[in-house]
């Protein structure tokens, strides 16, 4: 996975005056930007392709209907899921529209999401008074999202993380646990028990999280539902849609329609 060095060139960091910049970012396929952190607030999102935002014990996998909001200095890392379009908007302090202790995962209405495409294109310095009132709109619009608990929570045991870390990687693996338990170095009975004290889940929930998370990143890159199915490992579209009707209530089909919406 090739590392992607940001270049602070394009960076433009809000300020008091103006609390809120939209920065612009084409990100190659499959790229990994490091740990890092801002000493602002931001909210990043794609208009193309998917990211994984790892915080600490905690990641997230973020399709474009998503956001993820990140508080200043918080140390994060970046996978990027096919080529991404990349926004960051950032926000001073000062004009915070969500909590500067958490991070979170929000919805993007079709009008944050208009939002942000436009004020990447305005030009403050000669368009100023537009500019803040797109700002101001597009403050209320985060402030306004619902959270969304996409969240995929990691655990501290080397063992397990390293189990944790390949299926991110490989969510379609279709090794059993007693097969990770070899890979790894601990007892399929210590993953077991593993997985419910430090994540409350078994392994196949957790699985089956992991497994959701990429299929919203993979249909919002156009991938057809059967090829979606067969890179998560299962047999069959029907197979998948199945799953994904018991855990969410709804077959894909009508789910990722309306999420379009």
């Amino acid at each position: 996975m090739p590392t992607v060095r940001i270049d602070p060139l394009p960076r433009i960091a809000p300020s008091v005056k103006r609390p809120l910049t939209v920065n612009i970012r084409n990100l190659p396929a499959n790229g990994h930007i490091e740990t890092h952190s801002h000493s602002w607030a931001q909210l990043a999102c794609t208009l193309r392709g998917a990211m994984r935002v790892g915080v600490g014990q905690t990641t997230w996998i973020v399709p474009p209907t998503r956001a993820v909001w990140i508080p200043p200095r918080v140390d994060h890392e970046v996978f990027l899921v096919g080529e991404v379009a990349l926004r960051t908007v950032y926000v001073d302090a000062s004009a915070a529209p969500r909590s500067l202790a958490t991070c979170e995962v929000i919805d993007v209405s079709a009008l944050m999401r208009e939002l942000i495409v436009t004020l990447g294109d305005v030009d403050y310095k000669k368009q100023s008074l537009r500019y803040e009132l797109l700002a101001r709109a597009l403050l209320e619009e985060m402030r306004m999202a619902p959270t969304l608990s996409f969240d995929l929570a990691l655990p501290a045991d080397r063992r397990l993380r390293s189990l944790c870390e390949a299926l991110l990687e490989d969510p379609g693996a279709s090794l059993s646990l007693q097969e990770w338990a070899t890979r790894v170095g601990a007892s399929a009975r210590t993953l077991a028990r593993l997985f419910q004290q430090d994540l409350g889940m078994t392994f196949g929930q957790w699985r089956q999280r992991v497994r959701l998370a990429h299929a919203a990143a993979l249909v919002s890159l156009g991938t057809p539902l059967a090829d979606v199915a067969a890179s998560l490992g299962y047999e069959s579209a029907s197979a998948f849609s199945a799953m994904f009707k018991r855990a969410l209530g709804r077959p894909p089909s009508t789910f990722f329609s309306s999420e379009a919406k």
